[in-house]
This record gives C-alpha cells, structure tokens and sequence, in this order.
C-alpha cells in the first residue's frame, strides 16, 4: 500500500470511475507550488498512475515527433546499458576494420547515482495540511 492506504489493485478495479476524478485534479494542479511534488518513496498509489499517464503521454510525443535520436539508449523504451554496448562495439569494430583510429575516454559517474539515505528524504519533505 502507499502512504496514502490504499492498495494498488483499487485503483486498478476503479480505473472507469476513477480516469475523469483523476483528470479533474491533475488540471487544478498548480505546477509551480513545491508542495505538490514528492520524493518517489512518499507518492500514493494514484500519484503514480499519474505519473505513468503523463509518462505514456511525454514518451508518445517524443516518438511521434522524433525528438530522440535513434542512438540514444538510456532512458529510451527498448533500450539499455546492453543495447548501447553492442552499439558502440559494433561501431569501433567497424570503424578499426577500414583502418581509422579510434580513441576512447571513459569515465565513472557512480558517485552521482549514490542511493539518499531515506531519512534525509523524509525530514526535507515539506508538511501536508
């Protein structure tokens, strides 16, 4: 269950009933108040299935508008950290097979995807009233 007691399935067995409460509140939102965004670990079951409507919607208008080029693999439907090593293997075979120099840099950006403690999360969290 999320935060907000209730159970991921609810949402799922309401779903007609629910699509045109949700639409209502999601355009009364007003987007530049700070108290209306979450860390992830506190978002209710409902704010998430916003979210995966609004995702749905954002990944749409990037296919259909070609926004996103073909070589771009992270955060890409499809993709991953697999499909961009083939990629780039398969590029620097070929490039080294019609004799051209390839040179490559490397860099190690774990540190900037530490995991929060969760006890930060939940002290900076603004109050709900």
């Amino acid at each position: 269950m999320g935060p907000d007691g209730i159970h991921p399935t609810v949402p799922k067995e309401l779903a007609d009933v629910m699509a045109g409460r949700l639409l209502i509140i999601y355009q009364r939102d007003v987007r530049e108040d700070p108290g209306n965004y979450r860390p992830v670990i506190l978002t209710s079951v409902l704010g998430k299935i916003m979210e995966k409507i609004i995702l749905g919607t954002i990944e749409g208008h990037l296919k259909t508008n070609a926004i996103i080029r073909q070589s771009q693999h992270g955060c890409t439907k499809g993709k991953s950290c697999l499909t961009n090593l083939v990629s780039f293997y398969d590029k620097v075979t070929r490039l080294m097979d019609e004799g051209k120099v390839v040179e490559v840099v490397c860099l190690d950006f774990r540190k900037a995807f530490d995991i929060v403690p969760q006890s930060i999360l939940l002290t900076s969290c603004p109050t709900v009233e």
